[in-house]
């Protein structure tokens, strides 16, 4: 009787949670299949996901896009780059490239690069990594941070599952939320040479 009086919560929890997990599977999917294309700062700043030339080039049509900054680094051995580098040149946008990893803080030499790019760029601006939920998180949360002049807390946002971002149990990519933090914590590192 009293293994049975278990049961029935503990059922009733593992089909709630299996719901939940369905519901952010599903969630995850619908973002990766729109391209997570999402405005960070109002008709200037955009973030997405890896997108393919067709969708890039109607992305630039609608959004007047002049720069794409590219958060997988140089890959001229890969269908994607080359593909996406002869979209950009046909489309005559600026292009740069900065390598990050999801999973490993960048070095401060690296995020202060990122936050001179992301300020001397030609806007509109498109910010993409392969999913546009953690490195895109990242750069548009600095974005909002030091060039938009956001409060942390504000900022902080683009680092969130609304975009895919999911940096708890295995996931190494609490390592974006980290490096934003810490350049919270020390603003200098990302402080203009000017």
């Amino acid at each position: 009787m009293y293994s049975a009086k278990i049961k029935g919560p503990f059922k009733i929890a593992s089909r709630a949670l299996a719901i939940l997990v369905v519901m952010a599977a599903a969630w995850v999917l619908g973002l990766r299949l729109t391209g997570n294309v999402h405005e960070v700062d109002a008709t200037q700043v955009f973030r997405s996901a890896q997108l393919s030339p067709a969708r890039l080039t109607e992305l630039v049509n609608a959004k007047g896009i002049k720069t794409i900054i590219n958060l997988r680094g140089e890959h001229p051995e890969d269908d994607w780059y080359r593909d996406e580098v002869s979209a950009g040149e046909k489309l005559g946008l600026a292009y740069e490239n900065l390598a990050l990893s999801a999973n490993h803080e960048p070095d401060n030499a690296t995020l202060k690069r990122l936050v001179e790019l992301m300020r001397n760029a030609k806007r509109p601006l498109l910010i993409h990594c392969e999913a546009g939920a953690d490195r895109s998180g990242l750069a548009s949360a600095l974005y909002r941070l030091a060039v938009k002049g956001d409060p942390p807390d504000i900022a902080a946002r683009q680092l969130s599952f609304r975009y895919g971002h999911f940096p708890w149990l295995w996931s190494g990519t609490g390592a974006m939320d980290r490096a934003f933090w810490r350049v919270v914590a020390a603003p200098e590192l990302i402080r203009s040479n000017d």
